[in-house]
């Protein structure tokens, strides 16, 4: 093979945005190494130049005519950008909440921001690896950045707890997603590219079938660990209780969306035969999700947890679209991770923000919030509001496309359980708003009375403060001004040659002219 056809194959261009996040961290690196402790005033910015270009960098490749990268490995095509653009920023928002709070706790700048480009990095990859091989690697690289942050502040004991329970379950669930990948590998005669492992299975019917049901359960197991979904997510609590709250930020979209895009390349793809199977285990792994999720999030008392039990309730409503396998199903999984990003990072920019004024994160402590702090009480209560799908903001019209598009699909059942359990939502977020805005002076809580004054130019609040006002403005703005990002999540599937093989074609919601 001459060199010209071997760099066509490698068409190492398209990996151009990981490319500038690598860079980013050996440039953090080093600027951290030389600089010392003065370095932390730069290293936060230089990775968030980093990130900001990458997406730059992935809006330039859109309509790139030749995706496919490293002889089939890697596949860049639109569905994979989108993804990975959701991870970058996710990644980008999470160091501008992450400044003080790791500050405050005495802990290395530094080495955070490089463990979480880390995580950034494996992400992306595993957002557009098309090879059994590299969708491993990719996604060890996120799961082992993601133990690390978990337990970085060595200090606590809650981190540290964390980080066990976070790497004892995530390598179970990594010892088993490799399992049925091996078993994917061995039954389509020792193929590794997806597409191949899919024709292999095509020209050979009589490949043993319980071995492939076999192989799918595993996989699905791994990957519902990944998104949280029940009975995988015993972890979800725990960790999201006792990890630095950026982090968790970052494990709730990031790590999430990652989780997404892994599940849609690899199942459509390779698992085209049994399609009716892995319907039904995540029409399971959703009902479950939705009814568990938001019933246990009633009695929580922790806003951590809370947040922990929407997220794994989250999970659920996106697997609405991903079950309905149409063009409309996949672009509001898309849609909805878009706007989810924004709102739920803004409501853990809210509580990162308590907590650095308060020290605690107890839901009963934000009990008269509004008369000491308005700017964080109406943007945690925008951001709520939002997750709870209250027009018109932007997660309600997040809510009605995921909605919209399993009814056209015909689940009926789980477009209407979803329905219910979003109504329960509403009650354990308004229990919080209700706790920061309907109290009286007299019945607020003892660290709202300790109240700090509000300063802002404190170092590193600053990026904090602009964090929160940009999650605000999309998560107010966006579902008025929303047809950009309809017409995002639309072009993606549509741009995208494993969708429309996949998928038939169901009249698109920027067709209704629901948002302006």
């Amino acid at each position: 093979m001459d060199v010209t056809n071997l760099a066509a194959q490698l068409n190492a261009g398209v990996i151009i945005p990981e490319g500038i996040v690598i860079l980013t961290l050996l440039v953090v690196l080093i600027t951290d190494l030389i600089g010392g402790r003065n370095a932390s005033k730069w290293t936060p910015y230089i990775a968030i130049a980093g990130l900001l270009t990458a997406v730059v960098a992935l809006f330039l490749q859109w309509d790139n005519p030749n995706p496919v990268a490293f002889f089939g490995g890697f596949n860049s095509d639109a569905l994979s950008m989108v993804f990975r653009g959701v991870i970058a920023l996710s990644a980008a928002l999470t160091i501008l909440m992450s400044i003080t709070y790791v500050r405050e706790t005495g802990t290395a700048l530094g080495e955070f921001l490089m463990i979480l480009l880390t995580a950034t990095i494996g992400g992306m990859f595993l957002s557009g690896a098309d090879e059994l091989v590299m969708i491993f690697v990719s996604l060890e690289t996120l799961s082992i950045a993601s133990y690390l942050l978990t337990g970085y502040m060595k200090r606590d004991p809650r981190s540290n707890e964390a980080a066990l329970k976070y790497l004892l379950i995530g390598a179970s669930s990594s010892a088993v997603f490799l399992y049925g990948s091996s078993l994917l590998y061995g039954l389509s005669g020792g193929e590794t590219q997806l597409g191949e492992i899919a024709q292999s299975f095509s020209q050979n019917p009589q490949s043993p079938a319980i071995g492939l049901v076999i192989s799918l359960v595993f996989i699905i197991a791994g990957i519902a660990f990944k998104i949280s979904a029940v009975p995988f997510h015993q972890w979800t609590p725990d960790v999201y209780e006792g990890s630095p709250t950026p982090v968790v930020a970052f494990l709730s979209v990031g790590s999430k969306a990652a989780g997404f895009a892994l599940a849609i390349r690899l199942l459509v793809t390779a698992f085209p035969s049994v399609s009716e199977q892995w319907h039904f285990v995540f029409t399971a792994l959703a009902i479950f999700s939705l009814v568990l999720g938001n019933v246990v999030a009633l009695a929580q008392t922790s806003m951590k947890r809370l947040l922990a039990y929407s997220s794994i309730a989250q999970a659920g409503f996106v697997m609405i679209g991903f079950i309905a396998g149409t063009e409309a199903g996949y672009a509001s999984m898309i849609f909805y991770l878009l706007v989810y990003l924004f709102m739920n990072l803004g409501g853990f920019t809210c509580v990162i923000l308590f907590s650095l004024r308060t020290g605690t994160d107890q839901i009963s402590e934000y009990a008269g919030l509004y008369q000491k702090d308005p700017l964080l009480t109406l943007g945690l209560s925008l951001c709520l509001l939002s997750l709870g799908g209250i027009p018109p903001l932007v997660g309600f019209f997040g809510k009605i496309y995921l909605f919209w598009a399993g009814w056209q699909a015909g689940l009926y059942t789980l477009v209407l359980l979803g329905l219910i359990t979003s109504v329960v939502s509403i009650y354990y977020y308004i229990r919080v708003v209700k706790m920061m805005v309907v109290k009286e002076p007299h019945e607020m809580s003892e660290s709202v009375e300790n109240y700090p004054p509000i300063q802002w130019n404190i170092p590193g609040l600053r990026p904090l403060q602009v964090g929160l006002i940009i999650s605000l403005l999309v998560t107010s703005l966006g579902g008025i001004f929303s047809n950009p990002l309809f017409t995002l999540a639309n072009d993606a599937v549509i741009n995208t040659p494993l969708l429309q093989a996949s998928t038939p074609a169901v009249e698109s919601i920027a067709q209704l002219d629901i948002a302006d």
